[in-house]
């Protein structure tokens, strides 16, 4: 065969590509058949498999040779395996996106008007026509000069939109260098001149030979060469979620981008980079973004204005109709909407998928911002009004002059002078630096984190990881070393409490025991010569299965001699190890046509299905139950109790007699095993564990361990890590048992049954990967304690995907951990250390903390110069600060000073505190002392200065200056002071817990100490040689020590304010809270629940909209409401998509529910009680997963329930699932005691001492059910 199609390569090579036996347009053709198509198509032009290699110079056994010069040529003709990434935004388009805010926009027009009327100059007869405010102060010079103040305007808006663009440069620079540090990280192996090697993914190429195992991420498109029990998740490419199973004689395609649930095997590389499947589909949606993003926003933006005009008329309708529908949890559709409204939503809903979702603290700032700044926008417009009104009244009524036609531009530039100081005010008022400090923060921790060995994948998991209150961590290669070894063994009826000497064991026993051991491993799985002299050999491959290599090792056994004579190809099926298995078996085919199968695995399980036992001589004697238990208390126990990991290693012959066994029945097969040997593997907890858990419980973060080891062992390696402690009343289960205790008669998951678990659950031993699910999900949604828990998984299999996806935070391993496994986490452990997810919640905590700092100083700024500007403009008709001062302040609070506030170093102390949870309020009460402290000392210097410093000074007052008057000492003196306020009050703000010493490592610092340093170096220049375009005047040295003297003793007022107690301030309240679920209004959650991400920002701004027509529409709503329900007979079909919002108004609910009788009738509706259960794809047998959405539920967890307001983190409980109310003598909780939970190993409830927690409808008591049911 080869032979024949090797002649035809030689025919063919000339009109072939690059003298390889097949083009790349054959190749990829080929790789877009299925089954038996494809099957069909290599036999049909290559023979078979075999054949293809031969034509791609490659063998299926030794793969490429690996000369440079062939790899080289490889990628020439085959293309390289990289798919080109999208083009990162230049600078001049983040400086256009800089351009686009609204409030840079209506300052740039009013500096442009400014501009031009400086230019127009009245006849000189008539200027006293106009008024005295326009009096003839101004000599031919100062009229000149008119145009500065726009001009300045002008280039300060520059110099702001320049700074913003460079920072979001230099932020997508770093997300650039992350993204690829995250792909040179990811490795592969191949077979090159016969030795398996692992390279970069990037340099694989076609014709390479790739072993592919369990959990990995298949790199390129390939063809089966040979498999072992190979099972293909390709739900990413085909949106099937079923399991594909890949053989040679059914379906040997394999496509990249999709995940190997079990199994083993090689592949053929065939197809890489864009000629691969995923590159394929990634130069489609490139190319179709391209054409047509730039018409289509255009089109769009009309569209969408025109649609906000017609919108507006119906919007209010609409909107409220929306809502009432929700009311009654009957979310059916009640009108086509008109087709517009749709490809708006459609479009509008596409951008924002684009947009990530934000976190927790981004929610809580943007809602804080849009709060501010809405009080900015009605203090500027105030300012304006007042202005006007006075200019108006003064000149016409007061000297009451006629409006004189050569007067109206000299008017207009008053009035455009009042205008630009509005517009100042909101300038300083909204603090657009807020989302940048976030920005700033997060960029710089996931820098240094990386040092911690903390690769972080999702920027806010990051902040997240601050509020852990739980982390739920594997037990092996995270809290373990992942270095395992056999240190004991019962094997020929002996307990051998160290390794046995070789001759000890009978010899019959030991080819066995060897023969299995090296044959019922992945031949992946290798110990290596150590890399240094004298140290310990590498272990390469599963950590379970080296420890038994090294264990034949130590019985003076070569095993890779055993593998060499049997090579991987000879063995005759493999089952490989799986989560719902728990062992691993191989088939041996003898040469007189009978069978011998190897197994290993958990040894209580093993153990079940053997049936004979090896004795010391070499017979097999019969293994009954009574021995079984004998065995279990006098060897397992005894080692699971030292912490050590026990495995079962036996074997089954199948005589020819019996003729070949169906394979497929695992049942059968898998029984009347003869057991060999127990061995117990350690594996010793890394030495920095105990302390870092240490670290946790002082931090308030509960640490449990879920592991599908023996729940003696689990517990054994939880004492000795500090989990348990002795003398706990702490729970230790496992998984079968979980699953009894949480589910009701039915089987289904009732949360309220996990709610009495969780908080004393310590360790969850012998789990599957559901129940970690399980675990995490019932702890995420549980309303128990006061405190919504926020949780953090670790995870190394692929199948811990759904509890990584699931969790807030979840940390993959980087040196154990599958691809599938990190492609759902949001952090990548390096290391694999359970001591740097220590490190990521101290640097989360500093997140939180540096944004609280930056709002402390920021909200400071803001209060006191909207004040100043607003009274000085009352009073004096004209801002003390002038626009382009006000710009300068800007700049120096936003920019510079998120900069320096958001890049503090952390410290332990940080670890010292409880977290703060969802719910905390971003301004705490000790902040909102400083905040109000710091304004009112702030502005009882500046007004002494404005009203009374040109007496204390001893200078000419700089109140009442005409248009176009030369700057005055008085207002720089203001200005001066101002600003030398705010960058001492900036070292103050560097704590906020109230600390005395703020000057506390500061010199850790240096970018802090350089912005203070550099704010000041400028401040000086701007006074001194700033002149009109700053309308400053330089100051005498008295003076400026004046200045800084008042700006140094706002840090002896911070002394002062910090010796107040906080309690003793009643009135003082936090703000800042996050979203609410029950905030926010139902029509965006059903909006959203099309989303998979939430943009706060916008959803506030569309908020604002909504809310005018809320009040107009109430009545029509109701009427809406009533002709709705009463044609409701069309909507018999329609599922209900959305649960019962607590947030809907009383009234709609009330309209509502007099028409609910009406609704009875139609069957199609899902009550909102067959909600009460969790788990929605678990609870109801029927509810298959193809029927819904394409995304499989389990890993991407996308089910209606978690479209709450953001995704990952909402920012309170999850889902108010409706459940029946429970009786009376429900447990109360008490504020944030972990432990103290109902136990619950008693049926009976009890309630615990500690009753004066509870609120009046407490989380758990039937007033809360019913309130939740409605």
């Amino acid at each position: 065969m080869a032979n024949n199609s090797y002649s035809g390569v030689k025919n063919s090579t000339a009109n072939h590509h690059g003298d390889f036996g097949c083009s790349l347009k054959d190749l990829r053709s080929l790789m877009e058949l299925r089954g038996a198509e494809a099957i069909g198509k290599i036999g049909e032009s290559y023979g078979d498999v075999q054949g293809l290699c031969t034509r791609l110079k490659t063998s299926p056994v030794d793969g490429l040779s690996g000369q440079p010069a062939d790899i080289d040529k490889r990628k020439e003709v085959f293309g390289q395996n990289l798919i080109p990434p999208k083009k990162p935004k230049t600078f001049l388009q983040l400086v256009w996106e800089a351009l686009q805010d609204v409030t840079l926009i209506i300052l740039e027009v009013a500096a442009i008007v400014s501009l031009g009327l400086s230019f127009y100059r009245p006849p000189d007869a008539e200027r006293e026509h106009c008024g005295s405010a326009a009096g003839g102060v101004e000599d031919d010079g100062e009229a000149e000069a008119g145009w500065i103040e726009g001009a300045a305007i002008l280039l300060s808006v520059v110099c702001v939109v320049l700074v913003t663009a460079f920072n979001d440069w230099s932020k997508e620079k770093q997300f650039r260098g992350l993204q690829s540090r995250i792909e040179q990280e990811q490795k592969f192996a191949v077979v090159r001149g016969g030795q398996v090697i692992q390279i970069p993914v990037a340099e694989i190429v076609v014709g390479d030979v790739a072993q592919i195992k369990y959990g990995d991420l298949l790199p390129s498109d390939g063809i089966l060469i040979q498999g072992n029990d190979l099972k293909i998740d390709e739900s990413s490419l085909t949106g099937e979620s079923d399991h594909v199973k890949k053989t040679l004689e059914r379906d040997p395609m394999l496509l990249s981008g999709t995940h190997v649930m079990e199994g083993s095997g090689k592949m053929l590389v065939t197809a890489v980079g864009e000629n691969s499947q995923t590159g394929i589909i990634f130069a489609l949606l490139g190319a179709s973004e391209e054409d047509d993003d730039d018409e289509e926003e255009k089109e769009a933006k009309k569209k969408e204005k025109k649609e906000k005009k017609e919108k507006k008329k119906q919007d209010g309708a609409a909107e409220n109709r929306k809502k009432a529908k929700a009311a009654d949890g009957a979310a059916m559709e009640m009108q086509p909407l008109n087709s517009d409204e749709v490809d708006i939503d459609e479009k509008r809903k596409s951008n924002l998928k684009e947009k990530k979702e934000k976190s927790v603290l981004q929610g809580k700032l943007t809602k804080l911002a849009v709060q501010i700044g809405k009080a900015g926008l009605v203090m500027s417009a105030i300012t304006v009004i007042i202005l006007v009104v006075l200019f108006v009244v003064d000149t016409f009524w007061v000297q009451g002059l006629p409006w004189h036609k050569d007067c109206t531009p000299i008017y207009i530039q008053f009035f455009v002078k009042f205008f630009i100081i509005g517009v100042t005010v909101l300038v300083v008022a909204v603090p657009e630096g807020l989302p940048l400090a976030v920005t700033i923060s997060l960029a710089y921790s996931v820098k240094k984190m990386m040092k911690d060995n903390n690769l972080v994948r999702h920027l806010d998991a990051c902040e997240t990881m601050g509020n852990a209150t739980a982390i739920c961590s594997d037990k092996t290669g995270t809290l373990t070393m992942n270095r395992m070894t056999v240190v004991q063994a019962y094997v020929a009826d002996k307990h051998y409490r160290n390794v046995p000497e070789p001759q000890l064991i009978p010899a019959a026993i030991m080819d066995i025991l060897v023969l299995g051991i090296s044959v019922n491993s992945a031949y992946t799985t290798n110990i290596m010569s150590p890399e240094k002299e004298g140290g310990l050999p590498r272990q390469v491959g599963n950590k379970t299965e080296c420890a038994l290599l090294g264990f034949a090792n130590d019985l003076k056994r070569d095993y890779q001699a055993i593998r060499n004579e049997i090579p991987e190809e000879k063995l005759y099926k493999v089952y490989t190890f799986n989560s719902c298995r728990k062992s691993m078996s191989t088939v041996l085919k003898n040469a007189d046509g009978s069978f011998r199968m190897f197994s290993k695995g958990a040894s209580e399980i093993l153990l079940k299905k053997c049936s004979k036992l090896l004795t010391a001589s070499g017979e097999t004697k019969v293994f009954r139950p009574r021995d079984r238990e004998d065995m279990v208390k006098k060897v397992i126990e005894p080692m699971a109790s030292e912490g050590l990991r026990t495995i079962c290693l036996a074997y089954r012959d199948f005589p020819v007699s019996e003729g070949e066994p169906d394979w497929d029945q695992e049942n059968d097969i898998l029984t009347s095993l003869t057991c060999v040997c127990v061995v117990g593997i350690e594996d010793p907890v890394r030495p920095e564990v105990p302390d870092a858990i240490k670290k946790c419980q002082r931090a308030g973060i509960t640490v449990r361990m879920v592991t599908g080891d023996n729940i003696n062992t689990a517990r054994a390696i939880a004492t000795k890590c500090g989990i348990l402690q002795p003398g706990d009343e702490f729970l230790c289960m496992e998984g079968k048992e979980f699953n009894r205790r949480i589910r009701n008669e039915k089987g289904e998951i009732e949360q309220e049954r996990i709610d009495k678990i969780w908080p004393k659950l310590r360790v969850l031993a012998r789990s599957s990967p559901t129940d970690k699910h399980t675990l995490v999900k019932g702890i995420i949604d549980s309303t128990v304690l006061e405190q919504r828990q926020v949780v953090a998984v670790t995870g190394d299999g692929t199948n811990d995907g759904p509890a990584l996806k699931k969790a807030d935070v979840g940390f993959a391993m980087g040196i154990a951990g599958t691809d599938v496994a990190k492609e759902a986490s949001d952090i990548i452990l390096t290391d694999d250390n359970f001591s740097s997810i220590v490190k990521a919640v101290m640097w989360g905590r500093n997140v939180y903390d540096s944004i609280s700092k930056f709002l402390q100083f920021q909200l400071t700024v803001n209060v006191v110069a909207v004040i100043v500007a607003f009274t000085g403009a009352c009073i004096t008709q004209d801002s003390p600060l002038k626009a382009v001062q006000m710009l300068w302040v800007n700049l120096i609070m936003d920019t510079f000073a998120s900069l320096a506030l958001a890049t503090e170093p952390p410290t332990e102390s940080l670890l010292l505190r409880k977290p703060y949870g969802r719910n905390k309020p971003l301004i705490s009460r000790t902040m909102m002392k400083n905040i109000l402290g710091h304004g009112v000392y702030q502005l009882i210097i500046i007004f002494t200065l404005l009203f009374v410093g040109e007496q204390i000074f001893d200078i000419d007052s700089g109140r009442y200056a005409p248009l176009h008057s030369p700057p005055s000492e008085h207002y720089t003196i203001i200005f001066n002071t101002f600003v030398l306020l705010q960058l001492f009050n900036e070292i103050n703000a560097r704590k906020i817990h109230g600390e005395r010493n703020v000057f506390d490592g500061i010199f850790n610092n240096l970018i802090f100490c350089s912005i203070v340093f550099g704010t000041f170096i400028i401040q000086i220049v701007i006074v001194q040689w700033g002149g009109k375009p700053f309308s400053c005047v330089g100051l005498s040295i008295d003076q400026w020590l004046w200045c800084t003297f008042l700006g140094f003793s706002s840090l002896l007022w911070g002394q002062l304010i910090s010796s107040i107690p906080t309690k003793s301030l009643r009135f003082l309240k936090s703000a800042g809270h996050g979203t609410q679920r029950q905030e926010i209004p139902d029509e965006e959650l059903e909006d959203m629940e099309e989303m998979e991400e939430i943009d706060h920002a916008e959803r506030e701004l569309r908020r604002g909209q909504i809310l005018w027509f809320r009040g107009l529409n109430r009545i029509q709503t109701q009427m809406d409401v009533v002709s709705a329900f009463q044609s409701g007979s069309s909507f018999q079909e329609r599922q209900l998509r959305r649960q019962p919002s607590t947030s809907s108004q009383q009234h709609d609910i009330r309209v509502v529910n007099a028409f609910r009788s009406s609704l009875s009738p139609y069957e199609g509706l899902e009550k909102p009680e067959s909600r009460s259960s969790i788990h929605n794809f678990m609870t109801h047998p029927e509810f298959r997963i193809e029927d819904s959405e394409p995304s499989i539920p389990l890993i991407d967890d996308t089910d209606a329930e978690d479209d709450a307001p953001t995704k990952r983190n909402s920012a309170s409980p999850r889902n108010v699932t409706p459940t029946p109310p429970s009786p009376p003598l429900s447990p109360t909780p008490s504020p944030n005691q972990n432990n103290n939970a109902v136990d619950s190993g008693n049926n009976h409830l009890y309630v615990e001492g500690n009753k004066a927690a509870g609120t009046p409808s407490a989380p758990g008591s039937p007033l809360h059910s019913l309130e939740t049911s409605l």
